[in-house]
């Protein structure tokens, strides 16, 4: 089983059986610290040991330019958390580019909309994709996880 996960707190985890077909996910669980919103590792870890991965894709994330210090930092804080309880779980892992990702499905220039049309064309049968909003993560991490799978294949 394959593992794709678009990192952060609106983000999302996919796990894909050998054919790419989404057997499940997980919209990334959240908890708050006080004002700040943070990613439930324990929620991720428990989702994860139920399931026979034998790899990883991570979104490799940096900052951006228009991002706050604050916001910028719980970012890097959810990705590193994530990262580290896969590395503790024994999951080999790759971190996939955004830029690969999103060529490799002829998504660069589009919109962000454009990465949840085409996951619903690649997966029809896959019902959270029709939620705009909620569907975003969701088919970010499909996206990545099946880039991942078919470029080490």
């Amino acid at each position: 089983m394959i593992l794709g996960v678009d990192p952060g707190c609106s983000g999302a985890l996919v796990i894909l059986d050998e054919r790419g077909y989404v057997i499940d996910h997980l919209r990334m669980p959240t908890i708050k610290d006080g004002k700040q919103t943070k990613v439930n590792g324990a929620a991720i870890s428990r989702f994860l040991t139920d399931y026979d991965i034998t790899h990883a894709y991570i979104e490799k994330v940096h900052a951006m330019p228009q991002q706050g210090v604050s916001s910028t930092f719980t970012f890097g804080h959810s990705a590193g958390l994530i990262e580290g309880i896969i590395q503790g779980l024994n999951i080999p892992y790759t971190m996939i580019t955004p830029q690969s990702w999103k060529k490799s499905n002829n998504l660069i220039g589009t919109d962000k909309d454009a990465a949840r049309s085409r996951a619903i064309q690649l997966h029809p049968y896959l019902d959270c994709l029709d939620k705009k909003g909620e569907g975003q993560a969701v088919a970010d991490a499909i996206l990545i996880a099946q880039h991942g799978a078919n470029s080490n294949n």
